[in-house]
């Protein structure tokens, strides 16, 4: 069986790997780390396919210690005693490199085996992992190690791979089938920052070229492979949390085209849910009282969107999003809940005051009986200025008029009834 593409194209040192100059250019922090020899325990964090495992490789390869491999996802307590076995033996003489890809699949158990020999320095620690390593990966090696985070490649980044590795193929599959410079572009763009993924795409558009007989790596091949291409996203992982944030963030900074784009992603992804929950949150968050009616609004699209389902949901969804986007914003309503929960969480509540209380008879015994509720109705303007909030309170105030065409309506009101009492 052959090996993959992505294998079979990657680099051996590190002037070779594409992308991540934030990391590995002339002296930036990690290069100068690797080259310097002095390896400690590392965390590459990052998406898939941007050089995390190339980079550990290579570190691995020239750290002169006995270099052991684990995967996470299939590696056993078992396996990792069996590492642990031979510290100390010749052939670890120099310690060991473990190379732990996954990380984030070993339990809290299994890290903590690691955990004493490499408070030790008997194993150095590279570990690679898709998701936040604060969530995941055991505090204690977090804090003994150095955390690095990969970011998704650019199409610049990938369109020289692409190059290398047609070239590659050509020569191993002894033909001359050529890859022109756009052809490369739509590959890079179409591969959301995934190196692994523009090569497999690569590999498959090579060999359906080869198949016809082509000279040339047709439009028509390079559509297939991009029509059944979707993009990278995962629900559970940093990638989701980055998107449904990126899109209620665009709607609250009034860019819908913004808004849009990220909808678009969600939606392409089928994640009808987080497009909804996250639009009538704003709605109400960032929204708010500047224009109240929108809430209704946005739940009817809501609603709309979810009896249709996808892919019709997208134009109701689109239309709310175009409407929030657009909106006055106002988060008055969220601050002054935030201060009231704050008071009430800190113990600053207080009785209720007696005129507000379910009371409507004490009882002959009573020393102070009556109730005395004013019923705001029996008045002008059905207002009348009594206690509301509890004694230790009756002065605070949560709750400031925003300055939008809306809320300056209400204060305009609420100021006139006051005076006229």
């Amino acid at each position: 069986m052959k090996t993959p593409l992505a294998d079979r194209v990657r680099p051996t040192d590190i002037s070779q790997v594409s992308g991540q100059r934030d990391l590995l250019g002339e002296g930036k922090i990690l290069r100068r780390i690797i080259d310097s020899g002095e390896i400690p325990n590392l965390i590459f964090y990052g998406p898939s396919g941007v050089g995390k495992t190339t980079v550990a490789k290579i570190i691995a390869e020239k750290a002169g210690k006995k270099l052991c491999y684990l995967n996470a996802t299939t590696a056993s307590t078992g396996d990792i005693k069996e590492i642990v076995g031979e510290i100390g033996t010749i052939d670890a003489s120099n310690g060991i490199l473990l190379y732990l890809d996954e990380i984030q699949y070993f339990n809290k158990k299994q890290q903590q085996i690691l955990l004493s020999y490499i408070e030790n320095g008997d194993i150095t620690l590279i570990a690679s992992t898709t998701e936040n390593p604060f969530f995941y990966i055991y505090n204690a090696i977090l804090s003994r190690s150095s955390v690095f985070e990969f970011k998704a490649l650019t199409p610049d980044d990938i369109v020289p791979v692409i190059i290398r590795a047609a070239k590659l193929v050509n020569r191993e599959e002894n033909t001359d089938i050529q890859i022109p410079e756009e052809t490369a572009k739509k590959i890079a763009r179409a591969s959301s920052g995934d190196v692994r993924r523009a090569l497999n795409m690569l590999e498959l558009g090579l060999m359906l070229a080869k198949s016809n007989n082509e000279e040339n790596l047709s439009d028509d091949i390079l559509e297939q492979i991009l029509s059944g291409n979707s993009i990278r996203y995962d629900r559970e992982g940093d990638e989701h949390y980055d998107i449904v944030s990126a899109y209620q963030k665009s709607m609250r900074g009034s860019d819908a085209d913004a808004a849009l784009h990220y909808l678009a992603r969600l939606l392409a992804a089928g994640d009808l849910p987080s497009a909804c929950r996250r639009l009538m949150v704003c709605a109400c968050e960032d929204v708010g009282l500047a224009y109240p009616q929108i809430i209704p609004i946005v739940k009817s699209a809501v609603d709309i969107a979810n009896a249709v389902g996808l892919p019709e949901a997208r134009i109701p969804l689109a239309d709310a999003v175009i409407l929030v986007a657009n909106a006055p914003k106002s988060n008055s309503g969220e601050m002054a809940i935030d201060a009231a929960m704050a008071d009430v969480l800190a113990g600053n509540i207080g009785s209720v005051p007696r005129q507000l209380q379910n009371k409507h008879f004490d009882g002959a015994e009573s020393d102070n009986n009556g109730q005395n509720y004013k019923y705001p109705h029996n008045y002008k303007n059905n207002y009348v200025k009594q206690q509301y909030l509890p004694d230790i309170l009756k002065d605070k105030k949560y709750y400031n008029f925003g300055n939008n065409k809306s809320e300056q309506a209400f204060k305009a009101y609420i100021e006139k009834i006051k005076s006229d009492t």
